[in-house]
């Protein structure tokens, strides 16, 4: 063998990551809010860019975009509309509740502190006396301030955990003494439900047990989520399928798009200058600019590539509904489209899809074979909606075992799933076991 150094020329082939292949990537597996927020970080740092919105096909303002929010473009004799639209302060609901001359100055600092040190759910995570040496406060104040906000309304708002909060809100009731006592002295063994040795122990009935637990589940566990400034989030469907014309029709969700325009009056502007570094930046960014347009519509064309190949493997589930969704992998879309399965993975990752029976996740048509007694593979979904439709008809004073279970799918729906199978299902669909289903009448 040859061991001595020289140079040789070899020829290879090598996949190399470029900037446009990695903005590609970027802009396939990103969902219709996250498009938005990064096209409006470009459009930022982009002076030749004009978004288009669908919906009124003109160009937004550069000035409404500052920190991911909209400015506020309505006119101010509106402003009186809008005040119901503030989020409640938890800190003067609470104030308003206390007396003028309940606290002297110390505690009402103290007490101010403890309400800012409250959760989004209604608790308080800190240390007292740590807190107290903190801020600069004497351990009695602090103390007494958290006596007084554990009597104010919500009920339980300032509790160090759901235990204290539950026990809280059973004291205002003044008649529930067994309940209670569950809460304070048995609280592990009578959420896991071992109520057979608490029957023993304090000589109630199973009934009586059953009673209280149903009562304490009508109590709040987040008193302070009613405070909450976070808004929520919609679902954006990015294509929309429709039966049109005796065929399913497959197209892109017109509420949600945005298009890329060159600002022309700048480009004009600046193409006449001669300073060669404002050339290289026009250069670079009317190069952001094309790369940036053909990365949208290579994402839209991709998006809609794969939902017309799912509708075409689909066809039941569309015209039937949620139950008969066959068994699919990505890997099959995949072969068909002649991609990669990665590229399929990530073109449905936080993807809708809206139907005619409601909005889905695309990601949701996809789901493992599983054997049936017909010869025929189901999809997981349709078990899992089988188990649930069990289990709510099932009786209460002797839920089925997962065993048991497994045989009635086997039986009665021809499913072949084994005892874990159904055991995974069942907590996937959040399904306590038959032990914690069990109700005494």
């Amino acid at each position: 063998m040859d061991m001595k150094p020289g140079l040789y020329q070899q020829q290879v082939m090598k996949l190399t990551m470029t900037q446009e292949l990695s903005q590609a990537i970027a802009l396939l597996q990103f969902s219709t809010q996250e498009l938005l927020v990064y096209l409006e970080t470009k459009w930022l740092e982009n002076p030749l860019l004009t978004i288009e919105s669908s919906a009124g096909s003109h160009e937004l303002p550069r000035d409404q975009f500052k920190g991911n929010r909209v400015k506020n473009t309505g006119k101010s004799s509106n402003w009186i509309e809008q005040i119901g639209d503030e989020a409640p302060s938890l800190e003067k609901y609470l104030l308003a509740q206390i007396g003028v001359d309940v606290l002297n100055k110390m505690e009402l600092k103290a007490l101010i502190h403890l309400i800012r040190n409250i959760d989004e759910n209604g608790y308080l995570r800190i240390s007292l006396e740590n807190e107290a040496v903190s801020v600069g406060l004497s351990a009695s104040a602090v103390f007494k301030a958290l006596d007084i906000l554990l009597q104010l309304e919500p009920h339980g708002i300032g509790a160090r955990n759901l235990q204290e909060c539950l026990l809280i809100q059973v004291r205002q009731a003044c008649e529930r003494p067994l309940a209670e006592k569950l809460l304070r002295t048995y609280f592990l063994p009578f959420v896991d439900k071992k109520w057979k040795e608490l029957t023993k122990e304090l000589g109630v009935s199973l009934k009586e047990i059953q009673d209280e637990f149903d009562y304490i589940q009508t109590l709040n566990p987040r008193p302070g989520a009613i405070f909450t400034s976070e808004k929520p989030s919609y679902i954006v469907p990015d294509v929309v399928v429709e039966y049109k014309d005796g065929k399913f029709c497959v197209g892109q969700y017109e509420g949600n798009t945005l298009q890329l325009r060159v600002n022309e009056s700048y480009l004009q502007k600046m193409q006449n200058h001669h300073d060669p570094n404002v050339n290289r930046f026009l250069q670079e960014k009317w190069q952001e600019y094309q790369w940036l347009s053909k990365g949208i519509l290579q994402r839209k064309e991709t998006i809609l590539q794969v939902m017309k190949k799912i509708v075409e493997k689909q066809p039941e589930y569309f015209f039937r509904g949620l139950g008969f969704l066959k068994p699919m992998t990505m890997k099959e879309i995949a072969d068909d489209l002649e991609i990669h399965e990665s590229t399929v993975s990530r073109v449905v990752r936080g993807k809708y899809v809206q139907t005619s029976f409601g909005t889905v996740e695309m990601r949701s048509f996809f789901s493992s074979a599983l054997q049936s007694t017909e010869q025929e593979d189901v999809s997981g979904t349709k078990v899992r909606n089988a188990l649930q439709s069990i289990i709510e008809l099932e009786n209460k004073q002797k839920p089925h075992s997962d065993q048991e279970l497994a045989k009635i799918l086997r039986d009665e729906h021809g499913f072949v799933l084994s005892r874990r199978t159904v055991a995974k299902y069942r907590e996937q669909l959040g399904i306590p076991s038959s032990v914690k289903r069990k109700r005494y009448e």
